[in-house]
């Protein structure tokens, strides 16, 4: 029994860290111009889309879940267009995990990079413009080096933040082994079946890897964290 339910640990682990490496590569793909976006412009929409991906800071993360599982059904838009395209239905799948993941953690990246690049202020972009740069070059040669900060509490705030879901990973991919459980699934089937030591193992560890992830960010980057609340 112990070692089944080592196996099953180590399953979890296994799959936790695939879901957070995916939802964080996707994070920085969509956070990235979002994020900029926010920053530089001064369209009346900006006060509007900034609630919107806030909004996972303070919903309860089953009520996201819960539409996020009525979309992916066979019933909701997205359900109706994966089934058209012959992939059926993304809930209580992998693919739905990392869909919901990314709506999740969203906010963790996009608030970083926002802080980064307002940081950076006009100075250096019109530098870079009297030099002939192109708006593509500068970004690349200007604002990605200035706004690492940001990029790095991000990247990690965003794994991290994964790594630690319950509520919306238990809603679109349930319970199913191999599959959909998670590390902090798992945690639950434990304490379920009372089999504390397996759950102080994994919660420890997760209590030990949240520490250690934050102590660096508050050391290292500390002006990165400003703004972020949950």
């Amino acid at each position: 029994m112990i070692l089944a339910a080592d196996a099953g640990n180590l399953a979890a682990i296994s799959l936790t860290l695939k879901l957070a490496s995916v939802v964080t590569g996707l994070l920085l793909l969509i956070g990235t111009p979002l994020a900029w976006w926010l920053a530089r412009t001064r369209s009346r929409a900006k006060t509007l889309v900034g609630a919107a991906v806030a909004l996972p800071l303070v919903l309860p993360p089953t009520v996201l879940g819960f539409y996020l599982l009525l979309a992916m059904g066979p019933d909701g838009p997205l359900g109706r267009l994966t089934g058209a395209l012959g992939l059926g239905t993304l809930a209580f799948t992998f693919p739905g995990l990392v869909i919901a993941s990314v709506f999740y953690s969203l906010p963790f990246v996009v608030q970083p990079l926002h802080n980064a690049f307002e940081a950076i202020g006009e100075r250096p972009l019109e530098v870079a413009a009297t030099l002939r740069a192109t708006p593509w070059d500068s970004f690349w040669s200007v604002v990605v080096p200035l706004a690492r900060p940001g990029f790095v509490s991000g990247t990690i705030l965003g794994f991290a933040h994964t790594i630690g879901e319950f509520g919306v990973v238990l809603m679109i991919g349930g319970n199913i082994p191999d599959r959909t459980r998670v590390v902090s699934v798992q945690i639950y089937d434990h304490v379920e079946a009372m089999e504390y030591a397996q759950a102080h193992w994994l919660a420890g560890g997760m209590l030990a890897f949240s520490f250690v992830v934050l102590l660096a960010l508050y050391t290292v980057y500390p002006q990165s964290m400003k703004g972020i609340r949950r």
